[in-house]
C-alpha cells in the first residue's frame, strides 16, 4: 500500500506492506528520528531500521529553473558595463575639449563661460551616471550635492565655477574612460567567449583542420576532442559570466560613488537647514510671546483694571447711593464678559480646543465663520486619519493669520481656503480679491508665518501684485500621514 500526504507543499511518502503502514514512517517515528523529518523539505527521506541500518530514499525530481530576478539583474549589469564605454567617450570628449578651450581663452574672459558650460555638462553627465548605477545595482547611492545658485547670471556663473562637486564630476569624466575601456572589453570578451564556446559544435566543421585550441596547447589532433574542450570552456565562461559582470559593474560603480557623490556636503547642507529651522522656531516663538503679551496688555488687562476700579467705586457708594452702585455693577459685569470673551479668543489662538478635538477641517470652518467677510473652505485630507499635531497647528495658524490680514488690510470682498494633501506634504492655499501688496519680508505680518513654517521645514510663497488678487501658498511636510 502506498500513501501520499501533502503538508504545506512538501510530500512525505510512506511505504508499507499489505498488512498496514510501516511504523518507522509514523509521526512517532519521525519524532524519534529527526533526520527523517529533515529530509522532507528536499524530497529525501531516510529511515533507520531496527537491528541494523536500512535506508529508503524517495527522490522528487524537479525541473531546474533560473531565478528571473537574478537574470534581470545580470542583464542590467551587463547593459550598464557595455553602455558605459560610449557614455565615457562622450564625457571624456566634453571634459577635455571644454577644459582645453576654456583654459586657452581665459585670459580674454571668454574661457570662464566655456569652463562654466563644461562643468554644467559634466554635472549633467554625472547625474546620468548616478541614476545608471542605482538602476543597475538596485541600491541607492549617497546624495549628490550642488550648491543652489541665486542672483544674476554672473553670480550663477561664479557659483558653478566654485562648486567642488562639479570639478569632481569633471575628474570622473576623465578618469572613468580607461576604466570603462577595460571593463567593457573584458565583459564583451567573456560573454562572446561563452557564446562562441557553447555554439562551437555548430561551426566547428567550417574551421581549418588542425588549427584548434587542442592542437595548439597539447599538440593533439582530434576533432571531437577539440569540440569537447571548447564547449567545456564556453560552459565555464557562461557559468562564471554573471559573477564577472557583477564584479566589473561594482568596479565602475565604486569609481562613481567615490567621485560623483558628496555625502559630507549633503550633511553640511542638512545641518545648515536644521540650524535655520531652529533659528526660525526660536524667532516664531519669541514673536508669538510678544504678540500674546501685547494682546493681554491691550485687551483683558485693561478691562480687568477697569473692573477693579468699578468694584472699588461700588464699595464706596453702596451705602449712600445704591442706585449709582447698581449701575456701576452692571457696567462691571459687561466688562467681565468682554474680558472673558477676549481671553477665550486668546486661548483659541494658543491651542484651539476644536482643533485638538475634531481635527483641521472643523477648526478651519470655525475660523472662517468668525471672519467678517465670506470665506469658502475646501479641505481634502485622507479620511480616517489625522495629520501630526504640529502639522495641524501650522496649517491652522497659517489660515487664521492669513484671514486676519485679509480682514484688516486687503479690502477684499471674499476669500478662499483650500487645504489638500500631496505626497509627503500638505498644501494650504489662501486667496482673496483685495488690493494686493502683501509681502513676506521682515517687518511685515507674514514674516512670522514664514518662520513658523521654516521650523517644520516648510515653505511660504506669496503672490500679491498691486491691485490684487493675493494668493498665499504654504507647503508643510506631513510625515506620518496614514495614507
Amino acid at each position: 500500500m502506498r500513501t501520499t500526504i501533502t503538508r504545506g507543499g512538501a510530500q512525505a511518502v510512506r511505504t508499507g506492506t499489505a498488512g498496514g503502514v510501516n511504523p518507522l514512517c509514523s509521526p512517532r517515528a519521525l519524532r524519534l528520528f529527526p533526520e527523517a523529518r529533515a529530509g522532507e523539505g528536499t524530497g529525501m527521506v531516510s529511515r533507520a531500521g531496527i537491528g541494523g541500518t536500512s535506508t529508503t530514499t524517495s527522490t522528487r525530481v524537479a525541473s531546474a529553473s533560473v531565478d528571473p530576478a537574478g537574470r534581470a539583474r545580470w542583464g542590467r549589469e551587463l547593459h550598464y558595463v557595455l553602455t558605459g564605454l560610449p557614455w565615457g567617450i562622450v564625457a571624456f570628449t566634453v571634459a577635455v575639449t571644454g577644459v582645453v578651450l576654456g583654459a586657452s581663452t581665459v585670459v580674454v574672459w571668454v574661457g570662464l563661460p566655456v569652463l562654466a558650460l563644461t562643468l554644467s555638462g559634466c554635472r549633467l553627465l554625472g547625474d546620468v551616471e548616478h541614476a545608471a548605477v542605482r538602476r543597475a545595482l538596485g541600491r541607492d547611492l549617497p546624495a549628490r550635492h550642488h550648491p543652489v545658485a541665486e542672483g544674476g547670471r554672473i553670480r550663477r556663473l561664479l557659483a558653478v565655477l566654485r562648486d567642488p562637486q562639479a570639478w569632481r564630476d569633471l575628474l570622473h569624466a576623465v578618469v572613468a574612460l580607461p576604466v570603462r575601456i577595460l571593463t567593457s572589453a573584458l565583459a564583451l570578451s567573456w560573454v562572446a567567449g561563452a557564446v562562441g564556446g557553447l555554439l562551437h559544435l555548430a561551426y566547428a566543421w567550417a574551421l581549418p583542420d588542425g588549427s584548434g585550441l587542442l592542437r595548439l596547447v597539447l599538440g593533439v589532433r582530434s576533432w571531437w576532442g577539440e569540440v569537447t574542450l571548447v564547449t567545456a570552456l564556453g560552459a565555464l565562461l557562461a557559468v562564471t559570466a554573471p559573477a564577472v559582470v557583477h564584479g566589473l559593474a561594482v568596479v565602475q560603480a565604486g569609481l562613481a560613488r567615490m567621485l560623483l557623490t558628496d555625502e559630507g556636503g549633503a550633511l553640511r547642507e542638512r545641518a545648515e537647514q536644521l540650524e535655520g529651522s531652529r533659528r526660525a522656531a526660536v524667532s516664531a516663538e519669541a514673536q508669538t510671546l510678544r504678540r500674546l503679551e501685547r494682546d493681554l496688555h491691550d485687551g483683558p488687562q485693561q478691562r480687568l483694571v477697569r473692573l477693579a476700579m468699578d468694584l472699588e467705586s461700588v464699595s464706596r457708594r453702596l451705602d449712600d447711593d445704591p442706585e449709582a452702585a447698581r449701575s456701576i455693577v452692571r457696567g462691571a459685569l459687561d466688562q467681565s464678559r468682554e474680558a472673558l470673551g477676549e481671553l477665550r479668543a486668546l486661548s483659541r489662538g494658543i491651542a484651539p480646543p476644536v482643533l485638538a478635538d475634531r481635527g483641521l477641517g472643523p477648526a478651519l470652518a470655525a475660523v472662517a465663520g468668525r471672519c467678517p467677510l465670506p470665506v469658502s473652505v475646501r479641505v481634502d485630507l485622507p479620511s480616517g486619519s489625522r495629520l501630526p499635531p504640529e502639522v495641524e497647528n501650522a496649517a491652522y495658524f497659517v489660515v487664521a493669520e492669513a484671514l486676519t490680514n485679509v480682514a484688516k488690510h486687503s479690502g477684499a470682498t471674499r476669500a478662499t481656503v483650500d487645504v489638500a494633501h500631496r505626497v509627503g506634504s500638505v498644501r494650504v492655499e489662501v486667496g482673496d480679491d483685495g488690493r494686493g501688496g502683501a509681502h513676506p519680508g521682515k517687518g511685515h505680518g507674514l514674516a512670522g508665518l514664514a518662520d513658523r513654517l521654516a521650523a517644520l521645514e516648510g515653505a511660504l510663497a506669496v503672490s500679491s501684485p498691486p491691485g490684487g488678487p493675493t494668493t498665499l501658498i504654504a507647503t508643510i511636510p506631513a510625515v506620518g500621514v496614514g495614507v
